[in-house]
């Protein structure tokens, strides 16, 4: 289910996402986004409902002291705290020793970052990213839409995604620096 995508242009962050819940042959449009700000972290979800629950309204990121760099920050505090956050709300699970959480991209401080199932921070250098079952999709019209403003990217790239993927649908919806949240069309 789903497809998540992020833009980084001139220091800034956009993350949109589709508004699917997929089970099996089941699809339901969801009303609850899975692309949200919380605090001065903007993000957004795929992997459970329940994972994207906590980060919305339980998840309280560390402040970062201001000389820690912004990598460091989100591989050592950031990560730490979330592993917290989803043991203490029933989402992380643990096989042969080695704990589990679920797959989103955050983005902060002008910089996009995409955390793995196994909690691992990535960051890529062309300064987009997507997840989800339509990630693969979104990224090539990402890569194919360079030269467009952010939002029209990330329009191009859910919209690909929704036709060439059974789990997305819209409505999409994104994020940008001054967003709260609004849906694209």
């Amino acid at each position: 289910m789903t497809c998540i995508v992020g833009v980084v242009e001139k220091g800034k962050v956009w993350i949109g996402g589709d508004s699917a819940g997929v089970a099996g042959y089941d699809l339901m449009v969801r009303s609850d986004p899975k692309v949200f700000r919380n605090g001065d972290f903007v993000m957004g979800y795929t992997s459970s409902f329940r994972m994207g629950q906590l980060l919305a309204h339980r998840f309280q990121p560390p402040k970062r002291h201001a000389d820690q760099d912004v990598y460091v920050y989100m591989v050592t505090s950031f990560v730490d705290a979330l592993r917290q956050c989803f043991k203490d709300g029933g989402y992380a699970s643990k096989e042969n020793e080695r704990e589990q959480g679920g797959q989103f991209l955050v983005g902060y401080e002008g910089r996009l970052f995409e955390i793995g199932g196994d909690y691992q921070v990535g960051e890529n250098l062309d300064g987009y990213a997507a997840c989800g079952c339509g990630g693969s999709i979104a990224l090539g019209a990402l890569h194919a839409t360079s030269s467009e403003c952010p939002t029209d990217r990330i329009r191009s790239a859910l919209s690909a995604s929704e036709r060439h993927n059974a789990g997305v649908r819209g409505p999409f919806v994104v994020i940008g620096p001054e967003d709260k949240a609004k849906a694209l069309a």
